[in-house]
C-alpha cells in the first residue's frame, strides 16, 4: 500500500543549520520530519509551546549536546522546517529566547510569503 506523504519543505537557513549536525542527529532528525509528513508523530517531537497549534519541535540530546528541529504542520500542504539549532543555554530545558524570537518571525514570513 502507497503511503501517503506531504512534501517536507525547508526554509533556507533552517537547512544549512541542519546540514552542520552530526550525521547521526541529521538522520534521527529526518526519521522524525518523514513520520510527520506520513501524518504521524515520533517521540522525539511535541508540540512548540506558545507557537499555536501545529509548531513542533523535534528535541534530543546526542554525546553530551542537545539538538532541536522546529517545524510546522499547517502551513500550505507541507511539512515547513522552521529552524534547526544545536542549544547552548544555561537556562534548563526551556529553548532561549533569542531561538523563539528567530521560530517567531521565520513564522510570520513563511505565512506572508505564502499566502
Amino acid at each position: 500500500m502507497l503511503r501517503k506523504t506531504r512534501p517536507i519543505s525547508w526554509v533556507k537557513a533552517a537547512d544549512k543549520a541542519f546540514r552542520k549536525f552530526p550525521r547521526e542527529v541529521q538522520e534521527r532528525g529526518l526519521r522524525a520530519l518523514n513520520l510527520a509528513a506520513e501524518g504521524q508523530k515520533a517521540d522525539i517531537a511535541e508540540p512548540m509551546k506558545g507557537m499555536g497549534s501545529g509548531v513542533f519541535e523535534i528535541a534530543f540530546s546526542y554525546r553530551s549536546d542537545a539538538y532541536r528541529t522546529i517545524y510546522a504542520v499547517q502551513i500550505a500542504n507541507e511539512i515547513w522546517v522552521i529552524h534547526a539549532f544545536q542549544k547552548k543555554s544555561k537556562t534548563g530545558i526551556k529553548t532561549p529566547k533569542p531561538e523563539v524570537d528567530v521560530i517567531r518571525e521565520r513564522l510570520r514570513q513563511l505565512k506572508e510569503m505564502l499566502r
